[in-house]
């Protein structure tokens, strides 16, 4: 393939992107031919060629010529860099942003995540490979998505980053720093990254969109600085702060603690979106009242997980009302229901918080969480169990809370082999050997055929990721936890 048509195709994709103007072209000719390593070019007319056949012709020419390895963190790495190179430069987006917001915050958001597809930070071709469905359970349809997007490090990327210098810059994935980092070999390339800044209680913020987005405009907000993640006051005052300035999107937060709480705990951030999720759509199955907050409309989720919703059009009131029952939570112990605040100096209870708008009322759902393990459950008592590992064993962070199931790749490959072993009579094992005992309960209720079988194993696959969200229930939906539920609101009720 000829590079001077490969660049000319990319160069196009830019100014009809409107990454850069007209005047900029000879100069970003100029940084892409410095980029791959060519001392000159030649204009041919370009070809409309998708962004990802574009990257791939550039990638295997800088290959071929030994200027790249040949394997997916060398390759991003380098179209990264290319792409780095017709992005905008912070004060531009940043300025444009605002002036969108200014019109409307739907504007502005919308343009922005638009933009971090067009710069390829969202790899759009990515993302449509996962898997999605919905499965109808007594909780409302959940959403389950098979992550595919996020591409496996093959064995010679992993031994090259093993090898790799220790560098402590950014200090993380979340930094600030990140905006328009060259990456390295185990740390990922970030020129074509953008961020927003933003105030919310009255400290500095950072909002931007995961390069991995589960769901419509999957957004992350974070915190300037690199400070641990902590559940209080404060976290429950950001969250309301952001629904005021973007009224469309919801945020939450992940717990604070091991096992319960996301992948990043060493750097504050929120997550939201626009996206309405299963847990938003459940409804209120028990009112409650709390005293001394009549203005606050208080219920029990009917849902999975243990989950308090507040509601009020005084959000001052909802942060109150959320510390008063954060600081009850964190040091409540109920032996009957197995809920111990600590063990060993060990703390175990904190809460996974999700604010929304609900026209004028703001509404803020509190889920309670408890990390507490044992021998029988060693990576968690409320925590997908083990008969549940082969669907799901990672934790349940926020994500999966409000009913959208981020399962394993491995699951596209392992269900399209149970398939065909289902079908042709073949015995669950191997790799498959995990799955045998489900395979076989679901035999005694279905009459499998090639009609059937695909939609049947997904169907399922929902209902077992409805079972994760019950494992990690605090209090269960049984006679003896409504009771329980009932005690801790009571406690909370007593405490001034």
């Amino acid at each position: 393939m000829n590079v001077n048509s490969n660049i000319a195709d990319l160069v196009q994709y830019g100014l009809t992107k409107g990454l850069f103007e007209p005047c900029d072209k000879t100069f970003i000719i100029n940084q892409l031919l410095w980029a791959l390593h060519l001392d000159s070019w030649k204009p041919v007319a370009p070809r409309a060629l998708p962004l990802e056949e574009i990257l791939r012709n550039i990638l295997d020419d800088a290959v071929q010529r030994g200027i790249c390895s040949d394997d997916i963190v060398s390759r991003d790495l380098l179209d990264t860099k290319l792409m780095g190179l017709m992005t905008p430069p912070p004060r531009e987006v940043r300025a444009k942003f605002a002036h969108l917001y200014a019109e409307a915050p739907t504007r502005a958001t919308e343009w922005f995540y638009r933009f971090s597809q067009d710069t390829d930070y969202i790899r759009r071709y990515r993302i449509q490979k996962d898997m999605r469905w919905k499965t109808a359970t007594e909780y409302g349809n959940m959403d389950i998505t098979i992550n595919l997007s996020k591409p496996e490090k093959d064995p010679r990327a992993i031994a090259a980053a093993k090898n790799a210098p220790q560098v402590s810059y950014p200090k993380c994935h979340l930094c600030a720093e990140n905006e328009g980092y060259a990456g390295r070999i185990n740390h990922p390339a970030r020129e074509n990254h953008r961020i927003i800044p933003i105030t919310i209680a009255d400290s500095d913020w950072y909002f931007q969109y995961s390069p991995y987005v589960y769901y419509n405009e999957h957004c992350i907000v974070f915190n300037s600085q690199h400070t641990p993640m902590v559940i209080d006051k404060s976290a429950f005052s950001k969250l309301m702060d952001f629904v005021t300035l973007f009224p469309h999107y919801f945020v939450g937060s992940n717990a604070d603690l091991p096992i319960v709480g996301g992948s990043i705990l060493s750097h504050e951030h929120f997550q939201g979106g626009c996206y309405s999720f299963p847990m938003e759509r459940a409804p209120i199955e028990h009112e409650i009242h709390f005293e001394d907050f009549s203005s606050v409309k208080a219920g029990i989720v009917k849902w999975p997980m243990s989950v308090i919703r507040l509601t009020s059009p005084k959000k001052e009131r909802l942060v109150s009302l959320a510390d008063k029952i954060l600081r009850i939570w964190r040091n409540y112990t109920d032996e009957e229901a197995f809920i111990f605040a600590e063990t060993n100096g060990t703390p175990h209870n904190t809460i996974t918080p999700i604010a929304r708008r609900r026209g004028e009322n703001y509404e803020l759902d509190l889920v309670l969480r408890n990390n507490i393990t044992t021998a029988e459950h060693p990576l968690g008592v409320y925590h997908p169990h083990a008969e549940l590992h082969h669907i799901k064993k990672e934790n349940i962070g926020l994500i999966e809370v409000m009913g959208l199931a981020v399962l394993p790749a491995r699951l596209k490959k392992e269900l399209a082999d149970l398939e065909e072993a289902i079908l042709a009579g073949l015995p669950i094992e191997g790799e498959l050997d995990k799955h045998a005992d489900w395979v076989n309960d679901l035999k005694s209720k279905y009459a499998f055929t090639p009609e059937n079988t695909s939609t049947i194993l997904k169907v399922e696959v929902g209902k077992v990721f409805a079972q994760v969200l019950e494992h990690a229930g605090v209090f269960k939906r049984t006679t003896a936890g409504i009771q329980a539920f009932d005690r801790f609101i009571a406690s909370v009720n007593h405490e001034n």
